[in-house]
């Protein structure tokens, strides 16, 4: 009796190898190479951004370089100016922006030498580059930037730097000499219209009555209304925006909002242009004066002011629509 014998055969069929590389691929593959979902919100967000400028096809952006060790140099183009650090630098904070860009979580954009380019202030991102390094905030005595240094951490989303920056701000405005706090308030009535759902097909216009308020800010110290604008922020589009951005000038900041208002759909703050004020860390909504200048004036006690004795008399100081503080030292 003859047996046949044929050898085990290891080579997968190709329609099989097909199949299995396209349900891992399933599993597994993200227009970025990676899944979103499985990342924390602010990754996610950052992933999200990626995939936004995959699908409209910019061919200008790339994986993140991946160097073969993590001590390897990568050139950086920020702004023009170029920068040479370690890939290890560079994710030291892997929340941060730059550790999803350099972590291969989020795709990056390439001069013609090929360096990653980032379109942000070059200037500043030294600064970063040695807080990255340090995780310790340097800054030259006469610094002049801290507006602009500022708002490139809130970018690059580095928050141990941003409390380092808020912590240097409280610092350099105690280090500052005798400085005035004077607040005018103005208060007034007006009446909002809108349109209320009742149904799909079915609207009915109503109107409410809402309270506006007005605060102009003059200080001395413009440190201060910088340490003020970390503070307080403008509740707009569904989005918290610090009041910063609104300084007219470096010593004079106007601030109008709005209380809550009862049954105003919140889609209307938006189309009516309404804008309400919170103060944070407490996350408080701010619905009345007297909210206001206790929260202005918790601020301004911790950054070394006191009440003005002559102005207004201290029973009346919640009540006064004219307000003075000041610091001596």
């Amino acid at each position: 009796m003859e047996f046949a014998l044929s050898a085990p055969s290891h080579k997968e069929p190709k329609e099989n190898y097909k199949s299995g590389s396209a349900a891992r691929g399933a599993r597994a593959v993200t227009p970025l190479g990676w899944a979103p979902a499985l990342l924390p919100p602010c990754k996610a967000a950052l992933a999200a951004r990626g995939g936004e400028a995959a699908e409209r096809g910019q061919e200008d952006y790339f994986p993140a370089p991946q160097p073969s060790a993590m001590s390897d140099p990568i050139t950086l183009n920020v702004g023009g100016k170029l920068y040479t650090t370690s890939l290890a630098t560079l994710t030291s904070f892997p929340d941060s922006m730059l550790g999803a860009m350099f972590s291969g979580k989020m795709p990056t954009k390439r001069d013609s030498q090929g360096n990653c380019f980032i379109d942000r202030d070059g200037k500043v991102f030294r600064y970063i580059l040695n807080f990255l390094r340090t995780s310790h905030l340097d800054l030259p005595e006469d610094f002049q930037e801290m507006g602009l240094l500022r708002r490139e951490a809130d970018f690059y989303q580095v928050q141990p730097l941003i409390e380092a920056l808020q912590e240097k701000e409280v610092e350099l405005s105690k280090a500052e000499k005798n400085a005035m706090l004077n607040i005018t308030l103005n208060q007034r009535v007006q009446t909002v219209h809108f349109t209320v759902r009742e149904a799909p097909q079915i609207y009915s216009l109503s109107s409410s009555s809402m309270e506006v308020f007005n605060a102009n800010i003059f200080s001395t110290s413009c440190l201060f209304l910088k340490l003020l604008g970390s503070k307080l922020f403008y509740c707009s589009n569904g989005n918290l925006s610090s009041i910063t951005s609104h300084l007219q000038d470096p010593n004079h900041l106007t601030l109008d909002w709005v209380a809550n208002v009862e049954g105003l759909p919140e889609e209307e703050y938006t189309k009516q242009n309404l804008k309400r004020l919170w103060v944070v860390p407490a996350n408080k909504q701010i619905n009345s004066f007297q909210v206001f200048v206790e929260e202005v004036l918790k601020i301004a006690l911790s950054d070394g002011f006191c009440i003005d004795s002559s102005h207004p008399h201290a029973l009346d100081f919640m009540n006064n629509k004219i307000i003075r503080l000041i610091r001596y030292r």
